[in-house]
């Protein structure tokens, strides 16, 4: 009776598995970088009032400022009226930036308040990693585009006009994903906020600032024309204003190569950085 009791209490299964640590994740863990993802946009929609709502503000005042100072509806640049020339570039403006903010802030924190480790440790793969990263960044540079554009709508004489909704959305997305790259790139490279602060005012804000927001290329001497379009922003903001008035400074299809190869190879930069550990892994 007792061996009869021990073979059936018995499990058909061994209690100890005989390959332990197989990973039984399999391809690509969605659960591990959707949660990666929501951690960064909660962060900054916690502080709202500051990485959503401020730009729209400072951006309407730069739009009010320059419309008033430099004539109003009475001048025109490509055709349209100075206001709506204008517009679509500050808006470009803005999502660009904040999407740099966010992507240079993920792992400079973690490095300088100890937490990198909640970035290395959880199951994910270096591709899952830079994704998330990347994916919260244009999350809040949408968030600040879509309040740009309502904030500019306010001021009168403005006309926003989607008539080529497929480069709004290209330019958009080429343009905030290649920031993004170079934000974390940053986030890799700084050691303290001090250098990511320095990229910001030194490389990120004369970059958008120069890339044909309130002026047109075409009207700067040839030497300066070139410099402009060796500015990647300026395909960005050229090719996003596009989308509304069908007028650019450059070839909408070029810019487009140049965002898609700039973009490739960042994103290999980034992946190979974080691969090896560099200035991340003791």
């Amino acid at each position: 009776m007792n061996d009869q009791s021990k073979s059936a209490r018995s499990p058909s299964r061994p209690l100890v598995l005989p390959e332990p640590g197989v990973p039984r994740i399999r391809n690509i863990n969605w659960a591990g970088m959707r949660a990666l993802y929501m951690k960064e946009v909660r962060r900054f929609l916690k502080v709202q009032l500051q990485t959503i709502w401020a730009p729209s503000l400072t951006t309407l005042l730069f739009l009010i400022i320059f419309t008033v100072a430099l004539g109003g509806e009475r001048r025109t640049v490509l055709g349209v009226p100075f206001a709506d020339f204008i517009a679509p570039g500050l808006i470009m403006m803005g999502m660009i930036q904040n999407a740099f903010a966010n992507a240079s802030f993920s792992f400079l924190s973690g490095k300088i308040q100890g937490t990198i480790v909640d970035y290395l440790m959880p199951p994910i793969s270096t591709a899952e990693l830079l994704f998330a990263l990347v994916g919260a960044s244009m999350t809040r540079a949408f968030m600040v585009g879509a309040a740009i554009s309502a904030a500019i709508s306010l001021w009168p004489g403005v006309s926003l006009v989607a008539l080529h909704p497929w480069a709004i959305v290209a330019f958009a997305v080429l343009g905030t994903m290649f920031v993004a790259f170079l934000g974390v790139l940053t986030s890799i490279w700084a050691e303290k906020f001090d250098h990511a602060a320095a990229v910001t005012n030194f490389v990120i804000a004369p970059l958008s600032l120069l890339s044909g927001t309130f002026y047109s290329v075409e009207r700067l001497s040839p030497l300066f024309q070139g410099i402009s379009h060796a500015n990647p922003f300026f395909y960005a903001i050229s090719g996003f204003r596009y989308g509304f008035l069908s007028a650019a400074d450059t070839e909408v299809l070029r810019g487009l190569a140049v965002l898609l190869v700039l973009n490739g190879a960042l994103a290999l930069l980034c992946y190979v950085l974080l691969r090896k550990g560099w200035k991340i892994r003791p």
